[in-house]
């Protein structure tokens, strides 16, 4: 930790330059501060150049750069002409062809449905795969086929015939999904494409959903029609049944579908495909979510065996982070010993090695470089709110930090680990692309900066962002704090605090600022205090301080918040007659309680797109926190701010999108019909059509700018 509560107390004013610019909302929200980036980097196979997504006289094209010399190379494909303007790509395994998405249609958060083309690149060949948009394609080993889904179903295109062959037909629309994640696989797990091809392409292994038996979810959709209509889907909502799932896999020369044999599990979450042709791994999860397996399946036998176990009393968590080497031994990470490390097994599935270890959690998993037999990763080493990049030998010998400076860093490897791409920010460094050398970390080139940005945001009124830890109880709390530039310890100022405060989250973190940042420093021109607490159940500081709140979701990270707030309101320049909390979707909901709980603390509470009640959520994410409401009714109810309307004595704005797929709308308003027969008064919104980021148009101004005036009239 850089500061202390104590450096807060005893911190100098600082000097307001009167030239400075204020910050407004419009500038905000018209991106007037966004950051420049580099968009899909792809690394060639030759490990000496990469590809990226650019704009270029309105057309979208894939260019080539060398690495050593950052020279551009050429431009590999441009829109224009027959090639229609494309938004992503994707190369075969040998980069012969590319894989084009256009008239792109987002589904949920993840999903997504497209036409998409195929371009040979020999020949200059376009070739579209489907009249109709298809969703989550991808090449064969060969990269003479493209596995795709449409209508539920899997199907499999031939480049070289442009003919396609459909797999499955028993795909229905509320019922059975080939290939392709339902609702809550998609948001919980990040799994949308449910299928992968065998290391020769011989075979494909895929999820057959059978969503027949989860209850449905209806919601208005108002658009500009005389009648709204309703939009359903599948979602399986806390103690609900899921939909079956079951392993196929798909002979494709002959086109023979068979079931894989695996004893019933809830959750089947991840397919791998081994270097072995023969053999493909699944991952499983039973309904508590604290036992899951690694299943081998031999795809000749269609016989199975458990290759790796993980087990917790809480939860165990799901990631992709597993690498299987040239002999099939696997790199994997577990935080079995209390932090989350890199382990080596063998082939079998035995244990060789744990290949880190310490107080520190590895956030990132880069790769294996078998050439020279070294992993890359990134970890909390320096510190619980930074992040910096490490390699290691297999041996777990020879650890070596690449990146000294504090902040957070992120990487991307060449295909042959001869070069890294270093993502470098802090709170007072905007994001930094720079070209690095993997054996110490060296610096070989900046490839883009944000120094006009940086040069930009000088001419604004600014607050540092002050990082310090707060003792609540027997806890020890990350925080931040901006105060405003004209800070005087003489005055007493109002405290607002934000937070999200979900398990295994982190907002206090040493990156830049995003949008919510910039808000916060224009509300500290305005003469608030901002504040920011990482309650318990919060991420990167070990298992047990993060599984802490396990089966008690939301009452001990409410206790921190209110106990926070009144440790800050000790210092001498907190009004403490004047203290607010916001936070949106989990933080929505500790507001809520925040202000409810602690309504002798809290003076006024913003809740966007809240959860009001884990019974409304869905299965996945509730019960591996807290069980079904079946077993914990108490741990649902107990934390349900619609059970204790009564407790409301401040001002509180509830805030959600009439079309949220995600946290229903049925949360507030169940809210609201609460704190009406409790005949309590309070504000509220509703914008339609909007889903869980209420954003479209003019819609996040409008939002911001309405919590801006409820803080100014309220706080």
């Amino acid at each position: 930790m850089k500061k202390s509560i104590v450096w807060l107390l005893a911190s100098v004013t600082l000097v307001l330059n009167a030239q400075q610019q204020q910050i407004t909302l419009e500038e905000i929200w018209s991106g007037a501060f966004s950051t420049e980036g580099i968009a899909s980097v792809r690394s060639l196979n030759s490990g000496e150049q990469y590809t990226t997504l650019e704009y270029n006289q309105g057309q979208r094209q894939i260019v080539a750069y060398d690495y050593k010399t950052m020279s551009k190379q050429g431009v590999l494909l441009s829109s224009g002409g027959e090639i229609p303007r494309f938004s992503t790509y994707a190369f075969n395994q040998d980069e012969t062809k590319i894989l084009i998405a256009t008239e792109r249609t987002p589904i949920f958060r993840r999903s997504s449905e497209a036409v998409y083309y195929i371009y040979e690149r020999a020949n200059q060949r376009l070739t579209q795969i489907s009249s109709d948009k298809i969703r989550v394609p991808a090449f064969s080993p060969d990269g003479i086929h493209v596995a795709y889904v449409k209508d539920n179903n899997l199907y499999l295109f031939n480049s070289n015939t442009e003919t396609a062959k459909q797999l499955t037909f028993d795909g229905a629309y509320g019922s059975i999904i080939n290939g392709h994640a339902d609702w809550v696989y998609e948001e919980e797990f990040s799994l949308v494409r449910a299928y992968e091809f065998n290391a020769s392409g011989s075979h494909l292994t895929y999820l057959k959903f059978d969503e027949s038996e989860v209850p449905e979810f209806s919601m208005d959709i108002y658009g500009q029609n005389l009648y709204p209509y309703g939009y359903e889907f599948k979602y399986p909502k806390a103690g609900e049944k899921n939909a079956l799932v079951k392993v196929h896999t798909i002979e494709l020369s002959s086109g023979s579908d068979q079931e894989v044999g695996l004893e019933a599990r809830e959750y089947t979450m991840r397919i791998y495909a081994k270097n072995e042709a023969s053999k493909m791994v699944v991952q499983t999860l039973n309904r508590h979510q604290n036992h899951l397996e690694l299943h081998e399946i031999d795809l000749n036998t269609g016989a199975t065996a458990v290759l790796l176990e993980e087990k917790d009393e809480a939860y165990v968590d799901i990631h992709d982070n597993l690498t299987f080497l040239s002999n099939d031994d696997f790199i994997w990470t577990s935080e079995k010993d209390g932090y989350n490390h890199l382990y080596l097994y063998n082939a079998d599935g035995s244990l060789k090695r744990q290949l880190t270890s310490g107080n520190y959690e590895v956030t990132a998993y880069y790769g294996y470089d078998k050439k020279r037999n070294r992993l890359f990763y990134q970890s909390t080493e320096p510190s619980s709110i930074e992040r910096a990049i490490y390699r290691i030998s297999l041996s777990g010998n020879y650890k070596t930090r690449l990146t000294q400076e504090a902040g957070t860093y992120d990487a991307q490897f060449s295909t042959d680990y001869s070069y890294f791409i270093a993502t470098y920010q802090s709170s007072t460094k905007a994001p930094e692309f720079s070209l690095r050398d993997p054996r110490n970390g060296a610096l070989i080139s900046v490839i883009k900066d944000n120094k006009a940005l940086e040069s930009k945001i000088k001419k604004y009124v600014m607050s540092p962002k002050e990082y310090g830890t707060l003792r609540v109880g027997n806890s020890t709390l990350n925080m931040y704090m901006i105060r405003p530039a004209d800070f005087d310890p003489n005055k007493r100022y109002p405290l607002l605090m934000f937070q999200y405060s979900g398990p295994g989250s982190q907002q206090v973190a040493d990156r830049w600022m995003g949008t919510n940042d910039y808000w916060h420093q224009m509300l500290a021109q305005q003469g608030y205090v901002v504040a920011c607490v990482d309650p318990r159940g919060t991420g990167f500081r070990g298992r047990d301080f993060k599984k802490v709140t396990y089966l008690n979701l939301v009452k001990l990270e409410t206790e921190d918040q209110i106990a926070a707030a009144k440790k800050l309101s000790e210092l001498p320049y907190i009004d403490a007659n004047r203290t607010g909390i916001w936070g949106w979707s989990f933080g929505g909901h500790m507001s809520t309680n925040a202000l409810l709980k602690g309504n002798d603390v809290f003076e006024m509470a913003i809740a966007v797109a809240p959860v009001t009640s884990w019974r409304f959520y869905d299965t996945i994410y509730t019960e591996r926190f807290l069980r079904t409401p079946q077993e914990n009714p108490g741990g649902y109810d107990n934390e349900s701010p619609f059970n204790y309307p009564e407790l409301l004595k401040g001002k509180f704005l509830l805030v959600h999108g009439s079309a949220d797929d995600n946290v229903h709308v049925q949360n507030s308003m169940r809210m609201i019909e609460a704190l009406v027969q409790a005949n309590k008064p309070f504000d509220w919104a509703i914008y339609p059509d909007r889903n869980h980021g209420i954003y479209g148009g003019n819609t996040r101004l409008h939002l911001y700018s309405k919590m801006t005036q409820f803080i100014l009239n309220n706080l």
